[in-house]
């Protein structure tokens, strides 16, 4: 019984857990979810809601910028211009695609360190993470989206929806093992108060 106690205790001084108050507070909206540009679960949840609305213009605008890349700027313009396709199926009663989120994971840092020393020295960005993002589409499926997320020198979060366009900045990223902590467990979650 000693012997037990003692192993418990080591147990939880080897690996508290984390209380309420060491975790940030994230206000999330109706559905459950964070979005916007100020942590990376709600730049990823953005994207995922911009492919779900059907919304170009939301998803131009979370998306990094990178002017130097013609190819990845191509990217951007010709994937608006698909979402934009996309919109005027559904006004046609056509939907594919995702319909709602159904699992949002805490975002993670990728193993190897070159994409952050590269994202840093090149384009000037404080943080580069991943997230992923579970969708149940149109046909009742589901699928899940890895997501890279930068943090630019502005303090925004940003999305790079074809990371392998900057393979650098995304090196390793679809090498990393599946995603299991929920994004709950990493903030203290709190609904945003109605304006």
């Amino acid at each position: 019984m000693i012997r037990f106690l003692f192993i418990s205790i080591a147990l939880l001084l080897a690996f508290p857990i984390q209380s309420f108050a060491d975790r940030p507070v994230l206000e999330v909206g109706p559905n459950g979810l964070p979005a916007g540009s100020g942590t990376p679960e709600g730049v990823a949840v953005s994207l995922a809601a911009a492919f779900i609305a059907s919304d170009s213009s939301g998803f131009i605008d979370i998306c990094f910028k990178n002017s130097a890349n013609k190819e990845y700027s191509k990217f951007l313009q010709d994937k608006a211009a698909e979402i934009d396709a996309e919109a005027s199926r559904r006004k046609s009663g056509n939907f594919a695609g995702p319909k709602s989120i159904g699992k949002l994971f805490a975002a993670r840092h990728l193993s190897r360190s070159g994409a952050s020393s590269y994202g840093y020295a090149t384009h000037n960005l404080q943080d580069v993470m991943f997230v992923d993002v579970g969708v149940i589409l149109y046909d009742g499926k589901r699928s899940l989206n890895r997501t890279l997320v930068v943090k630019a020198a502005n303090g925004k979060w940003y999305v790079v929806p074809a990371p392998n366009l900057i393979p650098l900045l995304s090196e390793g990223l679809n090498e990393e093992s599946p995603s299991v902590q929920d994004f709950s467990e990493v903030y203290e979650v709190r609904k945003r108060k109605p304006t």
